[in-house]
């Protein structure tokens, strides 16, 4: 029998990292380490609650958790003037993304991002029949914002997407940048609007601002994040996203009827209560991750600056046969980035040790 699948997707493989059960697992950038028992006992407890009223629908506006999340960007980039109204939430960030997609994406229509970058933002792109543009980062990984505006005037684009910090790289985009891309996508015809990823902000190093503080004065703007990473709830599936009401309604249209489920909602809720108490392990990771680039390199490499919770480190001759060198040992890390690169995500002190002596081993 044969299938009628859409032609563009014929042989395709699903997207996704492995998933290996091995000593040290540091390839999809996870918190290493497990929600502190007051919050396992939060969410169990909230969980419970939220499982007495499971058969009726959840809250299909989520305002108290949209109001949750804006206290805590209040409290994590100082940016207080959002209201529940000017939050989204979804299925993790990845679904934030598809309703973006969704909302202004479409046939005829272009999506402009900067390579090397996150690997699923073409697919959001194919799966709504969006044409996907991008523009190669300099060298340094960097942006060229010159070339950046001049290809938002030549392209058109409906949407920019810039991950900040960026993957693979940690590349973070300063400020003054976002201004330039919100300026140039300001003389679009019929509108452009501008996607700062910032799925890794909460591992920016210190003074590094959110751009969600440029949302008051710039409608085309959006901030997106999750609480898979800082969180550690990577299994609670939570993303969501800052922007202007008018942004919002837009995504309404496109979500799926009660697309979060009252026990998300709850789980999320419960993380995020806790937040003081989880960005003590943020803290250990950014120090484990300043000196893993450090010891990197110390041994030669070069070493993305990185604003995030990886690193991006080579170039390798042959960086296939230095992974599965790694993977031989028991560390996974990613296959990914320009051709010689390797990325590695932070682990615990005693999981960056293993990769350390792995690694000295493997080129020795």
């Amino acid at each position: 029998m044969t299938l009628p699948i859409r032609p563009e997707l014929a042989g395709l493989e699903p997207y996704g990292a492995p998933q290996l059960d091995v000593t040290a697992r540091l390839n999809v950038n996870e918190n290493p380490y497990a929600p502190p028992d007051a919050v396992v006992d939060a969410i169990a407890a909230a969980v419970r609650k939220a499982a007495e009223g499971l058969n009726r629908y959840p809250d299909r506006d989520f305002l108290l958790l949209r109001g949750d999340l804006a206290a805590y960007l209040a409290a994590e980039s100082h940016v207080d003037f959002l209201e529940p109204r000017n939050i989204w939430a979804a299925n993790g960030s990845n679904e934030v993304m598809l309703h973006l997609h969704q909302a202004f994406g479409g046939p005829g229509r272009k999506v402009l991002s900067f390579a090397p970058t996150y690997s699923m933002y073409p697919e959001y792109a194919r799966d709504t029949l969006t044409d996907f543009v991008t523009l190669p980062r300099r060298a340094d990984f960097t942006l060229d914002i010159d070339a950046a505006t001049a290809a938002i005037r030549d392209v058109a684009p409906v949407m920019v997407i810039v991950a900040s910090p960026n993957n693979p790289t940690g590349t973070a985009l300063p400020l003054v940048h976002v201004e330039a891309l919100l300026a140039a996508a300001a003389d679009v015809p019929g509108g452009c609007l501008v996607v700062i990823d910032e799925a890794y902000a909460e591992f920016r190093r210190r003074g590094v601002p959110s751009a969600a503080s440029l949302i008051p004065a710039h409608p085309h703007l959006a901030v997106s994040r999750t609480m898979s990473k800082a969180f550690a709830l990577a299994g609670g599936r939570l993303g969501y996203l800052a922007a202007h009401e008018e942004v919002i309604d837009a995504l309404r249209v496109v979500r799926l009827p009660y697309h979060l489920s009252a026990v998300t909602q709850a789980t999320a809720r419960a993380a995020l209560a806790h937040h003081r108490d989880l960005q003590a392990q943020v803290d250990e990771i950014r120090a484990e991750r300043d000196d893993t680039v450090a010891w990197l390199r110390d041994q030669g490499y070069t070493v993305a600056d990185t604003d995030a919770n990886f690193a991006l480190f080579g170039p390798f001759e042959d960086r296939e046969r230095v992974f599965q060198g790694l993977l031989a040992r028991g560390v996974l890390i990613r296959v990914t980035g320009p051709e010689g690169w390797l990325r590695v995500s932070i682990g615990t002190p005693q999981e960056m040790a293993l990769f350390r002596s792995a690694l000295l081993e493997v080129t020795a």
